[in-house]
């Protein structure tokens, strides 16, 4: 696993598609799940006709985490569903970012809203624990 200052990420030796079901598998067993998907490598190529590798933005959601946080500040949806993307930049290998909930958290002084976020980073760190055992090949 990576760390950025804004999200999660780690490599995965699998081709796109593959890696974005071990992602919704993964997602899956934390009660969360992908809501939206964008293809980009296929926007781009449609909207500005550029040639692009195979990547997608991805919205990630747990309706148990949206509800709480929506509850505490109901304008804290302009920040959801929670940032993610896949990217296959080099064939058979896919490295997956997955927005940080502190990132929403650090824009509010909100206590419930933070407690929602650490649940929220616990779950997606999760996660990428799950997918790491794609490493191994």
């Amino acid at each position: 696993m990576n760390t950025i200052s804004y999200a999660f990420a780690i490599d995965l030796p699998l081709p796109l598609p593959e890696a974005v079901d071990a992602l919704r598998a993964a997602l899956t067993a934390e009660q969360m799940g992908i809501v939206s998907e964008v293809d980009v490598q296929a926007t781009l190529k449609a909207k500005l006709g550029l040639d692009s590798h195979p990547q997608k933005l991805l919205g990630i959601c747990s309706p148990k985490i949206a509800h709480a946080l929506m509850g505490a500040e109901p304008d804290i949806a302009a920040l959801l569903p929670c940032g993610g993307g896949a990217a296959e930049a080099t064939p058979g290998q896919t490295r997956i970012v997955l927005q940080d909930p502190r990132v929403i958290a650090a824009q509010t002084d909100n206590v419930d809203v933070k407690s929602a976020c650490e649940l929220a980073r616990a779950q997606l760190g999760r996660v990428i624990e799950r997918l790491g055992a794609h490493q191994i090949a």
